[in-house]
């Protein structure tokens, strides 16, 4: 099975809101939000979103979701990964390590310093993940606020 990795652009709304759901629907979400066009759009056309899907022929299999985030203290970026899922099925077959290593070759190419993922400590399978890409672990507790 041959797969490809490919960064979205704004020419890639429809594939977009068919990844959001693959993303949403491998997280357990029951009833996935489908993305508005106009909304897909404006995330695509922001240069601090950043977007990479998987696919086998025409099928989604997964994807990468990311945010650029610009430092105060320097002229160089920090990249937070929001998002990284790949369809079950598709799973162990080295595809999460090929988005990885493309969100990484889009550091280098746009003066990203850093790269940095929240995991939660209870999914096992994600750490197991990031560990195996020779992920640095930080302890840190992250707080949310509800508006």
């Amino acid at each position: 099975m041959e797969f490809k990795i490919k960064h979205l652009t704004i020419n890639d709304v429809s594939v977009a809101q068919q990844l959001f759901i693959v993303l949403q629907q491998v997280f357990g979400v029951e009833h996935p939000y489908v993305a508005e066009e106009n909304h897909v759009k404006n995330l695509l056309e922001n240069p601090s979103f950043v977007c990479f899907t998987v696919l086998t022929k025409n099928e989604i299999v997964g994807g990468l979701t990311a945010y650029e985030l610009p430092m105060y203290n320097s002229k160089s970026l920090e990249l937070f990964i929001y998002d990284i899922a790949i369809k079950p099925e598709f799973q162990r077959m080295g595809l999460g390590r090929k988005l990885i290593a493309a969100v990484k070759n889009h550091g280098k190419e746009n003066n990203i310093v850093q790269l940095f993922v929240d995991a939660n400590e209870v999914d096992k399978h994600a750490l197991d993940f990031y560990r195996s890409i020779d992920g640095k672990e930080d302890k840190v507790v992250q707080f949310t606020f509800d508006r």
